[in-house]
């Protein structure tokens, strides 16, 4: 016996974690896709971010209440690794919350050695 069903996801979120990676006297910058699955408006406003000392982010509506562009940048000068959360409230309840996992490593150039190079 084989049983067919069609899923439909309340929200599609392009991916749920982000890595950023590269030289710590640059801008590196990740953006995430975020549309609405339903028929009904979606609305997304930020509940919690853990790395403000980090990362800058900004959530710009693309399509009202369909989609959104949710955009991850360091902070230059920031060196080291790091983990943590970007967590965004819906008006779904079928989907309350979206969590995005976010880590990094930002490296302070060596002398003599590109980024990256362990020697």
């Amino acid at each position: 016996m084989a049983i067919k069903a069609f899923v439909k996801v309340p929200i599609r979120v392009s991916t749920r974690y982000v890595y950023l990676f590269g030289p710590a006297d640059r801008k590196i910058t990740r953006v995430i896709n975020i549309s609405a699955g339903l028929t009904k408006p979606l609305k997304i406003i930020p509940k919690s971010f853990d790395l403000a000392d980090r990362i800058s982010y900004s959530i710009k509506e693309t399509e009202q209440g369909r989609h959104y562009l949710v955009r991850l940048s360091s902070i230059p000068g920031t060196a080291g690794r790091f983990h943590g959360v970007l967590k965004l409230k819906t008006n779904y309840p079928e989907k309350p919350e979206i969590t995005i996992y976010i880590r990094g490593r930002f490296e302070k150039k060596r002398a003599g050695l590109p980024v990256g190079n362990a020697g």
